[in-house]
């Protein structure tokens, strides 16, 4: 009877870990795109319709566990675990389950339009209204790099994804890893295994949390430029910006806020569009005798940060192409979602800039006249506050699974108790993280500069050297010389744009911080 016992709770413990695992798997095939990114893309597009197939996340199919051997106690209801091969026993009968095994569909998967539209989402937020900022100090080289942006990151996206395959002894190419870290691991084992992984989690907290900063500082920057004869500052719009933010830090799910990911997608495309329309009401005052062939030294490096944060998407690009119909359309949907990234980008930032010139400012709508600016920027706000719990939320879970769910070697007590619920300190933790985000918003509100120290510090890092790296580590038996020769030179290039970017922008950070505080 007590082994009975004992065993009808081990089983129930082992449903309740595996849940919970599944959850967070599924939460993070989801987030790691926004993950990446997220900079816009942490919610896919039709968010009902793929919800059931980012839970299962990263090529895992959730099955009911095994139990049918002899003499063994069978499962109980619900309990579930992870298959990875997928040779799990069916669901029961008659189920939608067992319909979804026989038709030789084990769980949904989206199509490559669907995919696009997710790297759409990731490289065509609104971020690119700092694109024209980075023409005023670059000029036509500015534009060069926003091709040559598109091009390379298209380029390590596919060698990125190269990474996860391997030719098995039957000489068939198959899937032997599922995301970022795990190629991040792979390179850096035997000697340090679990390396890489890290140093992916800090460069993806680093990035999601430096993409909440710019959310709270867009936010308070276009609510002081939309009405600048109300007698409140922008700090102090950004503190209320950040007092209907706090709420996130009791968010369990995203699904009520991920429902109005494609509303605010189309939002932020038709303002695209009325901006572009705007400026070509003005095309006979263009100023083409402003763009030249001169760079800004001291500014132009955070404008290429600004730049290739523009086009960050490589973090969740693994999980989106596990989870395809047909992964062998991955290459081709990378080709025309970056094509299309690049003509868009490169005719938002000219004719902007060509609008207003010297004139330009770090977010153009604030160049926009008063009649239309208002109007423009409450919905970029909206936009902004609706997007901030998608990265929030992301980096809490990468934080809270390493440092406090990592089994024994978490550095903290698990914040959350033996029934599922976050523990008070954990809370605070949430609660700090929302304020951290509001203090660099206030000591150091420049749209550009912290845009720019991103996309050189783990933008370059996770879109230019890292997949370069590991593809020379991984598959360089295999690399034909041009490959070989990109590989090392977009490590080198990135390697040099980063540091220089990093340098500059944090020489301007470190100069806004105290004059700021000064202040």
């Amino acid at each position: 009877m007590a082994t009975l016992l004992r065993s009808k709770l081990s089983n129930v413990a082992t449903s309740v870990s595996n849940k919970s695992q599944a959850k967070m798997s599924g939460m993070f095939a989801r987030m790691g795109f926004q993950a990446a990114t997220d900079e816009e893309a942490v919610g896919f597009a039709h968010c009902d319709d793929l919800d059931m197939e980012h839970r299962q996340g990263l090529q895992m199919d959730i099955l009911k566990s095994e139990g049918g051997e002899d003499g063994a106690e069978p499962p109980l209801e619900g309990d579930i675990h992870y298959q990875r091969d997928g040779t799990g026993p069916l669901p029961p009968s008659g189920s939608k389950e067992a319909c979804s095994e026989l038709s030789g569909q084990g769980k949904p998967k989206i199509t490559a339009w669907e995919a696009g539209w997710n790297v759409t989402n990731a490289i065509q937020g609104m971020f690119v209204l700092g694109l024209p900022y980075a023409i005023l100090h670059g000029g036509y080289l500015g534009l060069f790099l926003i091709i040559f942006a598109a091009v390379v990151c298209c380029y390590t996206g596919k060698i990125l994804i190269a990474c996860l395959y391997e030719e098995n002894e039957d000489g068939e190419i198959v899937r032997v890893r599922d995301s970022y870290v795990d190629i991040a691991n792979a390179c850096c084992a035997p000697r340090f295994p679990t390396l890489g992984g890290r140093i992916v989690n800090v460069a993806q907290i680093i990035e999601l949390v430096m993409t909440c900063i710019l959310y709270v500082v867009v936010s308070g920057n276009l609510m002081y430029n939309s009405f600048p004869n109300l007698p409140v500052s922008q700090k102090s719009w950004s503190i209320i910006a950040t007092a209907v933010l706090l709420p996130c830090a009791f968010l369990k799910n995203l699904k009520a806020v991920s429902k109005f990911s494609l509303l605010c997608t189309l939002a932020h495309f038709v303002i695209n569009i009325l901006v572009i329309a705007y400026c070509l009401s003005r095309a006979r005052d263009w100023a083409w005798d402003k763009v030249k062939f001169y760079i800004d030294v001291k500014k132009f490096p955070i404008s290429i940060g600004i730049i290739v944060f523009s086009y960050t998407s490589q973090i969740f690009l693994p999980s989106l192409e596990g989870n395809m119909q047909n992964p062998k359309e991955f290459h081709c949907m990378m080709n025309w979602t970056h094509i299309a990234a690049c003509i868009l980008k490169g005719l938002f930032a000219l004719v902007a800039y060509l609008t207003w010139a010297d004139e330009t400012k770090e977010v153009i709508t604030d160049n926009l006249p008063s009649t239309i600016r208002a109007v423009v920027n409450i919905f970029l706000v909206a936009k902004a506050l609706l997007s901030y719990p998608l990265p929030f939320f992301a980096a809490v879970e990468v934080l809270e699974r390493s440092l406090f769910q990592d089994g024994n070697r978490a550095f903290f007590p698990n914040c959350y108790g033996g029934d599922g619920r976050l523990k008070s300190w954990g809370l605070t933790l949430r609660c700090a993280l929302v304020v951290f985000t509001l203090l660099m918003a206030i000591y150091v509100p420049h749209f550009a500069l912290l845009m720019g120290l991103t996309g050189s510090l783990t933008g370059a890092g996770l879109c230019f050297l890292l997949p370069s790296l590991f593809h020379l580590k991984l598959l360089w038996r295999k690399l034909l010389w041009h490959h070989v020769f990109f590989d090392v030179a977009i490590f080198v290039i990135g390697g040099i744009c980063s540091v220089s970017g990093f340098i500059h922008s944090l020489e301007g950070l470190i100069e806004a911080f105290r004059t700021n505080a000064e202040d």
